[in-house]
């Protein structure tokens, strides 16, 4: 149940597609100057150095962040998320990707708190590591479905959640639903981001009539695939689902999806971006 490490996927496309979508998310929550709390539920050891040991064994970056490093998009959206992710490393080489943890730090202002959830031992280990330093940031080694209920409704009335178990239990998708509901009901104005991977399309597909079904409003789906869906064993696809998505995001990932595919994916990839239900 605790096996799962993201060191062996760091940098990969689903990386790119959820990170693009937080820093998205986060600047827009952050104009404003308006205190925001911050919930990462799955947070991982938050850093990475790609020379590692568990990301040469994969080396799933090279199929993703590394064929960004020195592109140039037409799109103000993916050139920052780029830019993002160089500020973690320096003479112009990708040694470093930040996990989600470390890009919602570098939004998050004096006035805001973070809150970070993880079980595996070691990485809990590592994550308090690499958060240490800030009082506004606090890590927990607790479940973070059910940390993220304990937090809701939060004393500064604004939150933005990311909720991305490695769903190694096949009942995760059905608790992500679950979960939401939960917090929605507490907190209804939150914005709440889910990310998920495509191994099995049905899973999928129930995870979203689901949350059709849930009475929540305003749900808006990105979806990269890097290849067709399969019945082989393995994922071809990840997507992130957002509650309450900033107003200008839909019109953002419409723009750079296509781009992404280009890039990122083989002849059989494709995108989603769709609005699940309205607001």
């Amino acid at each position: 149940m605790l096996s799962y490490r993201h060191s062996f996927h760091a940098g990969n496309p689903a990386d790119v597609l959820k990170h693009l979508v937080l820093a998205e998310v986060l600047k827009y929550q952050t104009i404003k100057d308006k205190p925001l709390d911050y919930v990462d539920t799955h947070s991982g050891a938050g850093f990475f150095e790609l020379a590692g040991s568990d990301a040469q064994k994969t080396q799933e970056y090279l199929d993703g962040i590394a064929k960004l490093w020195r592109h140039n998009s037409e799109h103000d959206a993916l050139n920052e998320y780029i830019e993002l992710i160089k500020s973690f490393n320096s003479n112009g080489n990708l040694d470093f990707y930040p996990g989600s943890p470390k890009i919602a730090e570098h939004f998050l202002r004096r006035q805001d708190n973070g809150w970070f959830f993880e079980l595996h031992p070691r990485d809990l280990q590592l994550l308090q590591d690499n958060m240490k330093g800030k009082r506004s940031i606090r890590v927990r080694g607790e479940n973070g479905f059910q940390g993220l209920i304990g937090l809701l409704p939060p004393a500064s009335r604004r939150a933005c959640v990311l909720i991305d178990p490695p769903y190694e239990i096949k009942n995760d998708y059905d608790t992500v639903v679950n979960t939401l509901v939960k917090a929605h009901k507490r907190f209804a104005t939150g914005t709440y981001m889910i990310w998920y991977p495509v191994v099995d399309r049905e899973r999928i597909d129930r995870m979203e009539a689901g949350l059709i079904a849930s009475g929540m409003r305003n749900i808006q789906l990105f979806e990269l695939a890097t290849e067709a869906d399969t019945d082989v064993h393995g994922m071809t696809a990840s997507g992130m689902i957002v509650i309450n998505p900033p107003w200008k995001l839909k019109q953002t990932m419409d723009a750079v999806l296509p781009e992404l595919v280009s890039i990122l994916s083989d002849s059989s990839g494709f995108y989603r971006s769709e609005q699940l239900v309205e607001e």
